[in-house]
Formats: C-alpha cells, structure tokens, sequence
C-alpha cells in the first residue's frame, strides 16, 4: 500500500512538499532521551507549553484469537499485523514509531470482521479480545488505551459488552463498522437503539471504521485496480453513508449526547434536502473526525466546516497513510497555538478522559 507521501506524489506532485512541510517546524518537535537506550521521543511544544499527543486512528489484532478461531468461517480473517506483537508482547517498532513520530498515546481498535458470527462465537471473540486489549494497555499504561469491540449484529449483547468494557476493563468506548454483514440494516435503524442508548449513558466515545467497505458501498467493481481505490474512495463513501444515515434518519437527535468519531476525515458528508430537526452543521457537535486526508486544502477544509473542537490527529497505524502526523498539524496556515493543541490531542484526551 503506497503511503500518504507517495499518493501525493504521484497523483499531486508538488502539493506534496506542500502538505508534509517537515523542515518547516522542526522547532515544533523536540527530541528527549528515553530511560535507558533507544531511539530518542519527539516531544511535541506549541508555544513554549508541552502537550501530549494522541493517535485515535490506530490498528491492533489480538493474536490469541487465532486459536479461538480455528475451523470457524472466520479464520481466514485472523492474522497479525506488522510491528504490532512479538513475543514479548506490544512490539518496540510500535513505540519506536510513535516516539520517532512524536505521539504520546495512541487509541487501539481492531477492525469489525466478526458481525457474521453466531451468538456464542461473537460472545467468545468479543470477551477475549476485550481482555487483551485491556492487558494490552496495562503493559504501557501512559501510552495506550483502547476501543472496546462489540458484536453489532446483536445490538443488545452489544450494549452489554460495552458497558463491561468500559467498567470492568477501563476501555474507553467501542470501535464499529459502518454495516452488520449480511443485514440490509442501517445502523440508524431503531434496532440498533439499545447499542447507540447504552454508548451515550456511557458518555462513551464511538470510533466508527468502515470495513469491507466495496461490498458494503455497492461499488465494489469499481473500486478495483490501480490507485487503491478501496481506501482513497471505498472507505471514504461507506464513513459518508453511514453520517447520512445516522443525520437524516433521526438517530442523532434520538441521541443527542451521543459522540461518534469518524476515520479518515469523515469521508465525503454530503448536503441533503430532506427535512430535518436541525441544519445538518449543526449535527457536526456530535461528530469528531480525525485529520487522515490527503492534502492541505482537504485539512483547511475540514477545520473550517467542522470546526477545531471536532477533528485529532490519527496516523492509521501500522498502514502508511502518514508518517508526520504532528508535522501537518504544524503546517496547516492559520491555526493558533490553542488549535493546534486541540488538534494534537487535546480534544481526544477530552473524549476519552485521559488527563492533558
């Protein structure tokens, strides 16, 4: 998969050294020695003030469901992802990359490829990748946190290993999907109530990543060949649908405390003329994005329609997307030192109430 750097390069060409301006904010970033040896952590200034740095876009599988999995439809599914166990558990190169990348937490999700299991599978998977998780972000407590997984397709046992997930294993919401596999079910249908209720008693950060997002679009004979289509386009169009659905077909102001995060950007959040209880911007408080897009303007763009209050920094970890996520929040003209803070974590700390 090509990284952010290249996309641009190919697809933009000199806007590229516009939107990973490094050079230009290098006092921004300064390195600091780790206790022992290693390679030294960025640590992230704005003005003259400190601030933590937060990833919420970052992927993690947990490697022991691979035994649970064995036999079932699912297995194929399982896998490791690079540079995110060793046999030590969370692997350096994870760290290394945050320290190099000047991130201080990043929030771990595991991509929904369970919605297709029976009850007692989904049960089984969801409890132990739940504990995992949370044994995950014992080991580096200052960090990392962690999305609980949940099993969409039975939205009440949903709601129930949220609930646990948060107060039994300290996880700091749920990562979902923008469909149940196998169901023509939107998530704002009213079945999905319980899941969406139980998240906003919880004041529960929900981090939506689409998943299989060609079938799930329709549009999976287009989204084929060169130019990773699935993720420029694909993955864009699902997060966008899903929005749609959730704005105008009132499950937003079913749930007017609830707070969802949406990957890459929010995708493509169209305008509609269908009536509704609000101007559709106004639905934009409850949503949070993070700043995984593709150049300058999309960035300029996304602050000025949604606002700084609703957009942190993501890196898609370990996929390349980007590799400066704290150097394009620096480049972006026109952000005070008060954004850029917000940007770099202070909103997402807020969210997933980690102390600044």
């Amino acid at each position: 998969m090509p990284n952010r750097r290249e996309f641009l390069r190919n697809v933009a060409g000199a806007s590229a050294g516009m939107f990973l301006l490094g050079h230009s904010v290098a006092n921004a970033a300064e390195p600091s020695s780790q206790a022992g040896t290693g390679p030294k952590r960025r640590e992230v200034m704005v003005g003259k003030r400190r601030v933590k740095t937060l990833d919420v876009h970052a992927h993690v599988t947990v490697p022991e469901v691979s035994d649970l999995l064995k036999g079932t439809p699912l297995e194929r599914r399982t896998g490791n992802l690079p540079g995110n166990f060793d046999a030590r558990g969370l692997a350096p190169a994870r760290l290394q990359r945050m320290d190099e990348e000047g991130i201080d937490v990043q929030a771990l999700s595991i991509n929904s490829f369970w919605y297709s299991a029976d009850r007692d599978l989904a049960s089984r998977l969801v409890n132990l990748q739940n504990e995992k998780l949370a044994a995950m972000c014992a080991t580096h407590p200052d960090r990392f946190v962690a999305f609980a997984s949940v099993a969409l397709q039975f939205p009440e046992l949903a709601a129930q290993q949220l609930e646990e997930g948060v107060k039994r294993w300290g996880l700091r919401g749920a990562a979902i999907g923008g469909t149940v596999e196998g169901q023509d079910q939107e998530l704002s249908s009213p079945k999905f109530d319980p899941f969406w209720a139980k998240a906003e008693e919880l004041e529960a950060l929900i981090f939506m990543h689409p998943q299989d997002s060609a079938h799930a679009t329709g549009v999976s004979a287009r989204v084929g060949g060169d130019g990773d289509l699935s993720n420029v386009i694909g993955n864009p169009l699902e997060t966008t649908i899903f929005l749609s659905h959730m704005i105008f077909e009132g499950t937003l102001d079913r749930f007017p405390n609830l707070k969802i995060c949406a990957a890459h950007g929010g995708g493509f959040l169209p305008s509609c003329k269908k009536t509704i209880k609000k101007k559709p911007s106004e639905y934009l408080k409850q949503l949070y994005f993070d700043a995984i897009v593709f150049t300058p303007e999309a960035l300029r763009h996304l602050i000025a329609v949604c606002g700084v209050s609703q957009i942190g920094m993501g890196t898609d970890y370990p996929f390349p997307w980007t590799v400066t996520p704290v150097d394009e929040v620096f480049a972006e003209p026109g952000l005070s030192d008060a954004d850029r803070a917000a940007i770099l974590g202070g909103n997402m700390c807020k969210l997933l109430k980690i102390p600044a």
